[in-house]
């Protein structure tokens, strides 16, 4: 597997690597390496015309209904089960 050197980091944002690899039970190499690949695989640009297609087939799907807190907790709480 290929290694590589990470200089120069400054002092907080090691110390947030630090924080956040004792939460997740990870040593600050595999720390890194997890953020690496969330900002690598993650997608940095959506379809537009496929996040509208979706947007519109949601608000045709709940046109004329109006909810309430209280119904939504309900369906929220259901979904849960």
């Amino acid at each position: 597997m290929p290694a590589t050197t990470v200089k120069n980091i400054p002092n907080d944002l090691y110390e947030r690597l630090k924080q956040s690899a004792a939460e997740n039970r990870r040593s600050i190499n595999s720390e890194i390496v997890v953020c690496i690949q969330r900002a690598v695989q993650s997608p940095k640009h959506k379809n537009v015309n496929d996040l509208l297609v979706r947007a519109r087939t949601v608000r045709a799907k709940t046109r004329g209904q109006l909810f309430t807190d209280e119904k939504f907790t309900e369906l929220k709480t259901l979904g849960r089960r």
